[in-house]
């Protein structure tokens, strides 16, 4: 190496810095609305390039949340980069012109910024400026050069020129020749203004003086600070082969496909040589200083002259190659001669399109607007001319297009809304064809999701639903679930259900049934009574957890089913004061006569509530008979002498249920000569069906207890007013209020007062509950009872009644005796009797009770 190739790369680093400092800072400038900047070559990493964000007009702060990138091809190396906190293009890594751009000339890196939120791209180039950072080089440190020494006066020699890989200025700009008393230089520009030296013979040469001249030959480029490279050239005197090849031209010019198979003539060469003999054939070579990639693409026949495709060629990476051949003939002091071939290839169409795909906006909600940018699409096709000229399209049946926004820049947008629930992803096939002959072309898929949006609200699967409950039922059980179906996904489609606010019978409905707000599965809280609540509706409601959320409700009707749960009630005739019900029956009775009408009521509805009457017990079954659906007892024939005075005969009434219920009653029936005008009231007692009205003992048992009766029932009604003076002004402390007690004789019972069902609630073993009912039609006026059920008739079907009495002497503490009462209330009162089957109002007297 020269001189100038001597100095070292670690000053590299101070070239960039010269160089800004003589040409200034790059200074944007717009170039067909693009903007353009300059940096020189070998600058250090960080660098600074330009300011984008104050030269493109943008927020800062917003950079790096919009995203703000340079799109690059995959694999392409990334020179510069944006700092996206102050919007500055820097060097990413050093940029060697010479090898980003092989074929010299302008070399400029091309940018495509992109900015998202809004969608903005713009284009930058900047140019990568040339320093002077190669010296001169010559293909060889010394070579010789043989002049005849019959070489007239002003003959030329070419020397071998300088190769240096900057350009413009800093290229080989110049050839100086140390001094000598024989040779000058003159130097010589192509017409690519590259420069060459010439030697030039000032003085006759004689071999016989002087067989060798050593002159030193120096190339200078024209950078700042200037470069230089050097070669010793031994000029070897000969004797005279004074006639050297010749050139048809100085240059030729070929045209070459790219796609030329390996072995295709280029050229043929041809020089001529008016010498003879050895001095005459002519070999053909490539000059000293042909480049590398050009001996690896050609090969030249020496003997022939023939120019051969050797390797592959590409349009794409050098549209033209230089080669420079020499051609020497084989006779002494044979001089070299030189021409330059110019190989022009022509673009083939063999790139097919690239396309880049650079999502912005996936998922896309399903309701954007049309016209919403989903990708920017870039397309580039590395032939030239129509071979380069690309279109793009989607594929059919998708609500997508593509608008070109630069040259071979598109963007895919929205042509309708989407509707996740139909779609809900496309596959959007983008094909790139070129306007080459073949056509090439390239297919991409782009995904594109559809994120979901709450536009559909939940939908039971039945506009209503009917639930059938039987009552009694346990409470927590599980009577119906609910389902509701929502299209749309993951939280918009997550359903909870609940119960709308309402009343049932005047309590919230959320005392009787729930509901789990995930699975749409209702419980009742309660066990339900048919006979007080058949039916009743709710409004279930689904909400999804959208925002803003979305919700549908549903009506269930719930029907509660009959169970029969409860025995039939006997309404008359009604014992009163503890003992049988009694009647008197006239002994002139024939056959059919209607005696009395035994009436009962049950709660439950249907064939639980359709009553049969049966006698049991008679003292004489032939005496009596008793209709089974309305329940008259009439008499089977007329009454004898060895008739028993008193009949007992024990009712029963049985309902039709599953498993059937049943309650008794007892009947005391008194045969008599003549109705008396006022009704006796017989003890609770049964005759013994084998005793005879004629004997003695009986006659003698009658009347005394005749006698006993009397003054009992005279001490009844003795206490009885007592008790009803008192509970006029303390009615409450003993637990009858007056609306419920009847206890005066002038009051008449309420028939809503009355209570189907004479199942009561069960108290705890060894108490007993008190609780006052109105005696409906068929009871004598001005009576209160108080049910008092023991342990053992709490699990029985029959009502135990018996007068309610003042409060004894004997209990002194009247507090206790309140608390006592109010202890012993009853909770639960008696259901409403079912109308359903009572026999009609001409079938229902009352037993005949003369006063």
């Amino acid at each position: 190496m020269g001189i100038g190739a001597g100095s070292g790369r670690g000053r590299l680093f101070l070239r960039p810095l010269l160089f800004l400092l003589l040409v200034g800072a790059p200074a944007p400038h717009s170039a067909g609305g693009q903007l353009r900047y300059a940096v020189p070559e070998e600058l250090e990493h960080g660098a600074f390039v330009a300011n984008l964000g104050e030269d493109l007009g943008l927020d800062v702060s917003t950079l790096s949340a919009r995203r703000f990138r340079i799109v690059s091809r995959a694999g392409a190396r990334q020179h510069l980069e944006v700092n996206l906190e102050n919007g500055i293009l820097f060097v990413n890594e050093r940029i060697d012109r010479e090898e980003v751009c092989e074929a010299g000339g302008t070399c400029l890196l091309h940018l495509q910024l992109l900015i998202e939120s809004p969608l903005e791209l713009y284009r930058v180039e900047v140019e990568v400026l040339d320093i002077n950072d190669h010296a001169p080089t010559f293909p060889w440190q010394e070579y010789v050069l043989e002049v005849a020494e019959s070489a007239i006066l002003g003959a030329r020699f070419p020397l071998e020129s300088a190769q240096d890989p900057d350009v413009g200025t800093n290229s080989v700009h110049t050839y100086r020749l140390s001094p000598n008393g024989f040779f000058s230089l003159e130097v010589q520009t192509r017409s690519d203004a590259t420069k060459f030296a010439e030697l030039v013979l000032e003085r006759a040469l004689d071999r016989e003086q002087q067989r060798a001249h050593r002159v030193l030959l120096t190339a200078l480029d024209g950078g700042v600070p200037e470069r230089s490279g050097t070669a010793h050239i031994l000029v070897t005197v000969l004797d005279a082969n004074d006639n050297v090849p010749a050139f048809d031209q100085p240059s030729y010019g070929v045209s070459l496909p790219e796609d030329a198979p390996a072995g295709t003539l280029v050229i043929q060469l041809n020089a001529t040589d008016l010498d003879e003999g050895p001095n005459g054939e002519i070999e053909y070579s490539f000059s000293g200083h042909a480049p590398p990639r050009v001996r690896e693409l050609f090969h030249i026949e020496p003997r022939s002259g023939q120019v051969l495709l050797k390797g592959p060629l590409d349009y794409e990476r050098a549209s033209l190659h230089e080669l420079y051949v020499q051609a020497k003939d084989r006779g002494p002091s044979a001089v070299a001669v030189h021409c330059r071939v110019l190989v022009h290839l022509l673009d083939v169409n063999d790139n097919a399109p690239e396309v880049t795909l650079t999502s912005v906006s996936t998922p896309v909600l399903e309701d954007a607007p049309p016209g919403t940018v989903i990708a920017v699409i870039s397309v580039l096709d590395r032939d030239s001319g129509d071979n380069g000229r690309v279109s793009c399209e989607v594929g059919p049946d998708v609500p997508f297009e593509l608008r070109s926004s630069f040259r071979n820049y598109y963007t895919l947008v929205t042509t309708q809304a989407l509707d996740r629930e139909v779609v809900s992803e496309y596959n959007v096939s983008i094909t790139a064809r070129d306007m080459g002959s073949p056509a090439l072309l390239t297919r991409s898929t782009l995904t594109v999701p559809v994120s979901d949006v709450n536009d559909n609200a939940p939908r039971f699967l039945q506009p209503s639903y009917s639930v059938y409950v039987m009552e009694n039922n346990a409470p927590g059980a599980s009577i119906c679930s609910v389902t509701a179906l929502d299209p749309d996904c993951q939280q918009n489609a997550y359903l909870s259900y609940s119960i709308a606010e309402g009343h049932i019978h005047g309590m919230p409905v959320g005392t009787y049934v729930s509901i789990n707000s995930d699975s749409g599965h209702m419980y009742a809280l309660r066990s339900l009574d048919y006979e007080q609540i058949r039916s009743f509706q709710i409004q279930v409601q689904a909400q999804d957890a959208g925002f803003p959320p979305l919700s549908a409700n549903v009506t269930v009707h719930i029907f509660v089913l009959d169970q029969n749960d409860n025995a039939p009630v006997i309404v008359s005739p009604m014992p009163h004061n503890g003992s049988v019900a009694t009647e008197l029956v006239p002994r002139s009775a024939g056959p059919g006569y209607l005696v009395g009408t035994v009436s009962a009521v049950d709660a439950d509805a249907g064939l639980n509530s359709r009553l049969s009457y049966q006698l049991l017990q008679a003292t004489d079954f032939t005496l009596f008979s008793l209709a089974p659906d309305t329940g008259e007892l009439r008499t089977l024939r007329s009454f004898l002498e060895q008739d028993a005075t008193r009949q007992r005969l024990v009712v029963q009434v049985r309902d039709s249920g599953q498993p059937a219920l049943s309650t008794t009653v007892s009947l005391l029936l008194s045969v008599v000569e003549t109705m008396p005008q006022t009704l006796s009231d017989f003890s609770e007692f049964s005759l013994p069906p084998e005793a005879s009205s004629s004997s003695p003992v009986t006659l003698y048992l009658l009347v005394s207890l005749g006698s006993i009766s009397f003054t009992f029932l005279l001490a009844i009604l003795i206490l009885t007013v007592i008790r009803c003076r008192g509970e006029h002004n303390s009615h409450q402390g003993d637990g009858c209020s007056p609306p419920r007690c009847h206890c005066c004789p002038g009051s008449r019972p309420s028939s809503d007062s009355l209570k189907t069902s004479n199942l009561m609630a069960q108290p705890a073993a060894g108490t007993t509950a008190a609780t006052c009912h109105d005696v409906p039609g068929g009871g004598p006026p001005g009576y209160c009872y108080k049910v008092c059920l023991g342990p053992e008739s709490a699990q029985s079907d029959f009502m135990f009644l018996k007068p309610c009495s003042p409060p004894r002497n004997n209990e002194k503490d009247p507090g206790k005796q309140s608390r006592l009462g109010q202890h012993l209330q009853v909770s639960k009162q008696i259901k409403q009797p079912n109308m359903d089957w009572l026999p009609p109002s001409t079938q229902r007297p009352a037993l005949k009770r003369y006063q």
